[in-house]
């Protein structure tokens, strides 16, 4: 049986390289800065991941509480869908390590159950299948190896131009509609400091500047929506209240 220590070094040569794990846990030296540029990118990653698991819960809770998507763009969420997945598609066809892009497979499936809640409260279930058949088809097409990498590259080169047009599109929407609708506050601040963070861990861990330009790009407009959200805060809420009175 591994004793406790070997056990602890196991799990900690997961993440950092044998190198460090020398530096910090037998030399104990925790002032080398490589080491600690990559045990802070490796624990960042892992937060933004571990966060990434839940970023969309309230917003899914808020459309489920309300049984309406009302105020939520189902096309621009289909093309944080694109973005999203390319993105996840990349990275693994490039092998870059699941601490810089494991919250892709978490963003997507909760961004899916997302628009699934819309389609089907906007008495749209057959949409809804439609879509689920179509995305489990092409993320079998894009992870399985059948897609080039030179395609891929092509797909993730796109993903800043169509992150800034489904931020566009929701920060379209709230402008008509003069408030956020059941939009969540939670969710997008999450997302905005995700976005953020994972400019820093793109750089220190691909090195891939395209990746690195898409969250800076997915970061700014995160960012514009977060202080729409602020903006018709009042707004939205007197709205939701007058609306619940209603029905």
């Amino acid at each position: 049986m591994a004793s406790l220590e070997e056990l602890f070094s196991s799990l900690v040569l997961v993440f950092l390289p044998q190198q460090c794990y020398d530096e910090f846990f037998i030399n104990f030296n925790f002032f080398n800065e490589t080491c600690l540029k990559i045990a802070l990118t490796k624990g960042l990653g892992i937060g933004i991941i571990a966060g990434s698991a839940m970023v969309k819960i309230p917003q899914m809770l808020k459309i489920m509480k309300a049984r309406s998507g009302e105020g939520i763009s189902v096309p621009g969420n289909l093309l944080e869908m694109f973005a999203i997945s390319s993105s996840w598609s990349y990275a693994v066809a490039r092998s870059f390590p699941f601490t810089a892009w494991g919250e892709a497979l978490f963003l997507a499936i909760q961004t899916s159950i997302i628009i699934v809640l819309c389609l089907v409260y906007a008495k749209k279930s057959s949409y809804a299948v439609v879509y689920l058949v179509i995305y489990t088809g092409v993320m079998y097409v894009l992870l399985s190896g059948l897609t080039p990498v030179n395609v891929l590259a092509t797909l993730q080169a796109c993903n800043m131009p169509v992150m800034i047009v489904s931020r566009m599109i929701q920060i379209v929407t709230n402008i008509r509609n003069g408030h956020t609708g059941q939009l969540s506050a939670i969710t997008m601040v999450l997302i905005f400091l995700g976005s953020v963070a994972r400019i820093f861990t793109s750089i220190q861990e691909t090195g891939d500047m395209v990746l690195v330009c898409v969250f800076m790009s997915s970061s700014t407009f995160s960012g514009l929506i977060v202080l729409q959200m602020f903006w018709y805060w009042n707004v939205t809420n007197e709205y939701l209240k007058k609306k619940a009175k209603v029905e």
